[in-house]
């Protein structure tokens, strides 16, 4: 047995029975959700810092706020930082201080981040950098006397920061000696005459930079010119390393020091056990978008100098940790051969010595490391990342991992590679932590019941702890209730894992419309998280099927992969086998089915009705129409060999057969497209627009919802009114042509309403 392994379980709550006093869920519901993000436990282990998202006062996007909770218990949770923007809280080594990153505000929009401290023995927090790019990803030498961070700020930047300064201190001054003197002021004699106002004016004027031109245009040269969520490249601004004293109080000044220079990016830091070393990855190559993953590994000294590369790694090295003697390095990677659509996460360790082999800790472990399911309530701008956390002996590793339609925490043993579980139950662990001697290990978990709570254990035995209840409030008056896991077999006998989200007070001798909900990814899944999308659709009144086909992930490497080349392809015959599954169930009206889905999900939701004309509405989402047009413009790179064997100009036929736009006169189902006007995965040129306008070429009922400003993440941390509109147009959609209702703003030349058919082929106009 495992003497590092934890063994407890999480009850989840039973299916929840409606209640007469409570009230279903609403898509509004969502202002009122507190999320948890980024858990850091004190170095003594006795608080645990986190970042408290909630929906502004505007409602126009999110505070994120640092509080701390005991994990004793016997005490609410508290405010530590009073900004609204407040994220990465990181406890320096004696647990003295709280670092932390501000974001102030300038005109409504947040400035860059910068470096802020809070003593926790009391006082103000104060910020100690002032960076015109802000800063990033700090991290604390072991010592505590220094920090290491990132930033995209130059010597130009600088400059024009330190001039910017200068001329408003001239300006300041100008209009100081041109101003009336407090003895004077308000005086007026026949001898002095106030100076006018016009004269200030010009000296201030006088005193103002002259305008430069800064033009707007850009000039591309690299394949990837935008990112997703990000905005557009900037090949001027990479990312390097910094470091910084670290101050302990507002009156110490310090000044931050630019550790790496050059055109390429870095990151993933790591101090050196004994803190004169940094460790950290990049990749210097100019444009490396269509060769196969690579990560190089450096280590600098923390004094300056030159950096020394360690190792060439070929694969991409993510979540990077330093085991306790200092000289090897775990970190989740997938292996680049052979090459797949899709592998799996495993735990690597290398040596820090030049060029040494990294060596696979989970080879034989067929689930994902790492990585788990996904829903639609991840804390929204609370940032933070798991990485492996080594035991103080360094003979265990303990990791997330996803293992169908969970997310788990596992211990890896370092020698042999045993896998042991160390929670258990339906849900899915989201971020984790534990102190330097992992006597104890925090982590946030969700279910289909719940968005996210702190929860502690100890790491052997005892049963696991809630120390925060941050929804409660608000879910105990609703009535919300677990979907039913269901299993069935598709057309090749392989089995399928799905779930059924039913309305609060369903009754199984009635027949109720469905909705088919597809995955994006495509490798990716569905599972025991919370769904607010689903929780609302099924308290309307829906009942909402959502499988993972295969292709999805958590089930192995080979029911992952199954679909290279073949995309779309069986995964539909997956997703029709489970609609058929649940109509012979005997409560579906097989005559008000409807299909969504988003990305991954929403190409699916293209190909389905090109397939079948079953479904009597579809909602496409972020979605691809030719694969073609998505290779040509999005801000991914990697399709062929991955996904195609060559790209579209050599495989022609290819691309064409699997793109569902082929298919576009076959398609008689009312469609509606929801589409991010800033989304760079899944361009809106690539996908929505041209089903769209296909669809209205064919006199096919066709809406297009599109969202300014809004990128791939518009369902997860949009701006909030935008993710409620999104959830009442998709409904709103399905409530047009399943039950009926009247949606005036859908219609070309609005009708009074839409008929429905009966199951005997006659048809009823709904109220």
């Amino acid at each position: 047995m495992n003497r590092f392994a934890i063994y407890f379980s999480v009850l989840v709550a039973a299916t929840t029975v409606a209640s007469a006093e409570n009230r279903n869920i609403t898509e509004k519901d969502l202002f009122d959700f507190v999320w948890i993000g980024d858990p850091q436990i004190s170095p003594d282990g006795m608080r645990v810092a986190f970042v408290r998202v909630t929906v502004n006062e505007k409602k126009e996007g999110y505070n994120t706020l640092i509080w701390s909770v005991s994990v004793t218990g016997g005490e609410e949770p508290h405010q530590l930082t009073k900004g609204d923007h407040d994220t990465a809280p990181r406890w320096s080594p004696d647990g003295k201080f709280l670092l932390f990153l501000r974001a102030t505000e300038k005109d409504g929009k947040p400035d860059p981040p910068q470096l802020s401290i809070l003593p926790m023995a009391g006082g103000d927090s104060f910020s100690f950098t002032d960076l015109p790019k802000g800063a990033g990803n700090p991290v604390w030498a072991p010592d505590g006397k220094t920090i290491a961070f990132t930033s995209e700020t130059n010597a130009d930047d600088l400059a024009k920061q330190e001039k910017k300064k200068r001329k408003e201190e001239e300006l300041k001054k100008a209009i100081s000696e041109n101003s009336p003197s407090p003895r004077t002021a308000g005086r007026s004699t026949n001898k002095t005459k106030p100076t006018p106002k016009s004269a200030s004016d010009a000296t201030a004027k006088k005193a103002e930079p002259e305008g430069e031109h800064e033009s707007d245009i850009r000039v591309i040269t690299r394949a990837i010119y935008r990112e997703d969520n990000e905005g557009y490249a900037d090949p001027k601004h990479p990312q390097h390393i910094w470091i910084v004293a670290a101050p302990r109080n507002a009156d110490e000044k310090v000044q931050p020091k630019q550790l790496t220079s050059g055109r390429f990016d870095e990151g993933s830091i790591v101090w050196s056990n004994d803190a004169p070393q940094v460790y950290f990855t990049s990749l210097r190559l100019d444009e490396p978008y269509y060769q196969l993953p690579r990560t190089e590994l450096y280590s600098i000294p923390a004094s300056g100098g030159q950096p020394t590369k360690l190792n060439s790694i070929d694969m991409e090295m993510n979540n990077l940790s330093l085991s306790p003697d200092g000289k090897q390095i775990a970190f989740i990677a997938s292996t680049t051969q052979p090459i797949n659509s899709y592998t799996q996460p495993d735990l690597w360790i290398v040596d820090l010595t030049p060029n040494a082999k990294p060596r696979n800790l989970t080879a034989n472990f067929d689930f994902d490391v790492g990585d788990g399911v996904f829903g639609d309530n991840a804390a929204p701008r609370a940032g933070g990342v798991n990485s492996p956390l080594w035991t103080p002996d360094g003979h265990s590793l303990i990791e997330i991992c996803g293992k169908e339609g969970k997310t788990i925490l596992a211990s890896f043993d370092v020698e042999s590679s045993a896998e042991t579980d160390l929670t258990h139950g339906n849900q899915a662990v989201l971020r984790f932590c534990a102190p330097a001697d992992r006597s104890k290990i925090v982590y946030t978990l969700s279910s289909p019941t719940r968005i996210n709570d702190l929860f502690i254990s100890d790491r052997i035995g005892g049963e696991p702890r809630q120390l925060t209840h941050v929804n409660d409030a608000l879910f105990s008056q609703l009535n919300l209730t677990d979907p039913e896991e269901i299993s069935y077999k598709t057309f090749d006998g392989k089995t399928i894992q799905a779930w059924v989200q039913k309305p609060p007070d369903f009754n199984p001798t009635k027949k109720y419309p469905l909705i088919l909900n597809i995955h994006g990814g495509p490798h990716a899944a569905y599972g025991y998280i919370f769904e607010h999308e689903f929780q609302w659709m099924a308290a309307k009144g829906y009942l909402v099927l959502y499988p993972n086909p295969r292709g999805s992930t958590t089930y192995g490497q080979d029911f992952g992969n199954i679909i290279q080349y073949h995309y779309p392809g069986d995964d539909y015959k997956d997703l029709m086998a489970g609609v058929d599954d649940v109509v012979r169930r005997g409560y579906v009206d097989d005559k008000k089915l409807g299909v969504t889905g988003g990305s991954g999900g929403g190409l699916l939701t293209n190909w389905v009705v090109g397939q079948t004309n079953r479904f009597a509405a579809a909602v496409s989402q972020r979605d691809i129409a030719t694969w073609e047009a998505w290779w040509y413009s999005s801000d991914l790179t990697l399709f062929q060999p991955n996904w195609f064997k060559a790209p579209p100009f050599d495989d022609e036929q290819e691309f064409k057969a699997r793109s569902p736009l082929t298919y576009i006169k076959n398609v008689k189902t009312p469609m509606m497209f929801v589409l991010g006007e800033a989304d760079y995965r899944t361009p809106p040129g690539a996908g929505g627009e041209q089903m769209f306008r296909a669809l209205k070429f064919r006199k096919i009922p066709a809406v297009m919802v599109r969202f300014p400003n809004e990128s791939h993440e518009l369902s997860r941390s949009g701006q909030p009114w935008h993710r409620i509109e999104r959830l009442q147009n998709i409904v709103g959609w399905f409530d047009h042509w399943l039950m009926g209702v009247l949606k005036p703003e859908y219609e070309v030349a609005p009708q009074e309403a839409v008929p429905i058919k009966k199951g005997n082929g006659a048809t009823e106009n709904a109220e």
